[in-house]
């Protein structure tokens, strides 16, 4: 398997192939609202049960497309506060098709079929080069938590479609009723829009991450989650690498994989 083909992510499920496979994109509250004082306790109370996470593995059926590539697959993935990720590409059948892990603000990816191997890049680098989104390790605990971007936010604002929202030093977060309470319904940071639905528990089922620039996405991803479990103990070998880098490693450079990835120029 070549890096382009790695990186177009037909690793799982095969290429999305109908041009009408992602739905609309989600719309946040415009206008500038009215004014909603008690904002800071309904945000407390919406991210009781994904502030405290510090551990969390799930599976991650992804569909979307990062530029013009429709991408599906599925994502084993592990997280630990602070800064630790391990990141596989499943197929239906044999060993994962790749594997990132990240610690102390490093990341290295193995291509395990071709034996490539990138070393000590920017975690959130390698994502945006696989993904089209440049998330660090942290940021996509919190995001696949429930918590958006794990920002505190003040100043609420009530919208007429019944959402509340919030900003904060570098973002906004959207809250929207459930039941007697508050759910988080959307975390913007930056040009990162993340929306949320289908709770269960008090989690999040279904997590779209999009990213845009100058009013246009460049990804659109859709997370569906399963098989999560929250603080529970990782084995510290889960955010070890060695045991998964090949005996002969051919060097891979981040340059090579941002060309070979979805928005490559080698694409």
């Amino acid at each position: 398997m070549s890096v382009r083909a790695f990186c177009l992510l037909a690793v799982a499920c095969g290429l999305c192939a109908a041009a009408a496979c992602a739905p609309k994109p989600p719309s946040l509250p415009s206008g500038a609202g009215s004014p909603f004082p008690d904002f800071p306790s309904a945000y407390q109370q919406a991210t009781a049960s994904c502030r405290g996470v510090t551990t969390l593995t799930a599976s991650m059926a992804m569909s979307g497309k990062a530029g013009k590539t429709k991408l599906r697959g599925r994502i084993d993935a592990g997280f630990a506060a602070p800064g630790r990720a391990r990141l596989e590409g499943i197929p239906p059948f044999g060993k994962p098709v790749f594997v990132l892990v990240a610690d102390q603000g490093k990341g290295t990816l193995v291509l395990t079929r071709e034996d490539r191997v990138l070393r000590d890049a920017p975690p959130e680098a390698i994502v945006e080069a696989l993904a089209g989104v440049a998330l660090a390790p942290d940021d996509l605990r919190t995001v696949v938590t429930g918590c958006g971007f794990g920002a505190a936010a003040s100043e609420g604002r009530a919208y007429p479609n019944g959402w509340i929202g919030g900003t904060s030093s570098d973002g906004a977060v959207y809250l929207r009723r459930a039941g007697a309470g508050w759910e988080v319904a959307a975390a913007t940071r930056g040009g990162i829009v993340v929306t949320y639905e289908d709770y269960a528990a008090g989690r999040p089922a279904t997590i779209r991450v999009r990213a845009e620039s100058g009013g246009a996405a460049t990804a659109d991803l859709t997370l569906r989650l399963s098989d999560v479990a929250l603080n529970t103990t990782l084995d510290p070998k889960t955010f070890d690498i060695t045991a998964d880098l090949p005996d002969h490693p051919v060097p891979l450079t981040l340059d090579e994989l941002r060309r070979a990835g979805p928005m490559g120029a080698d694409r």
